[in-house]
């Protein structure tokens, strides 16, 4: 089954998020911020990451862009968990380099399909 790395500071959101996606059967491992999630990439390749956007320290949005910039990593898909549902929020977030995002709280539903999309596309190659 798929990896799946979920950044995420807040302890709640994080079993939330780890609960559902192991519910599905993927595999899941956790990072508290960027640093940590940028460690645990040198020994993992996730097939896809959940981010926070905002993280303490570097925020997910440049962590998206330093992902995006690395050749090894440019091609995780990047879902974004986030609080920020204001006008102009989508659009900076996927110009970071995120697939798509979803404000919290977030729908169960529409979040595993999302998941699942993007998975099923980059193992078809795109």
């Amino acid at each position: 089954m798929a990896l799946i790395m979920v950044v995420e500071d807040n302890p709640v959101n994080m079993k939330l998020a780890r609960l559902l996606l192991q519910k599905e059967g993927y595999d899941v491992t956790e990072a508290k911020d960027a640093e940590e999630a940028l460690g645990l990439l040198v020994k993992n390749r996730p097939d896809l990451i959940v981010l926070d956007v905002q993280l303490p320290g570097m925020d997910g949005l440049s962590l998206a862009r330093v992902l995006r910039k690395n050749p090894e990593t440019a091609s995780i898909p990047l879902l974004a968990l986030t609080s920020f549902a204001m006008k102009g929020d989508e659009e900076r977030i996927i110009e970071a380099g995120f697939d798509c995002y979803f404000a919290k709280p977030y729908s169960y539903e529409p979040f595993l399909k999302s998941v699942s999309d993007l998975l099923r596309k980059r193992s078809a190659g795109g």
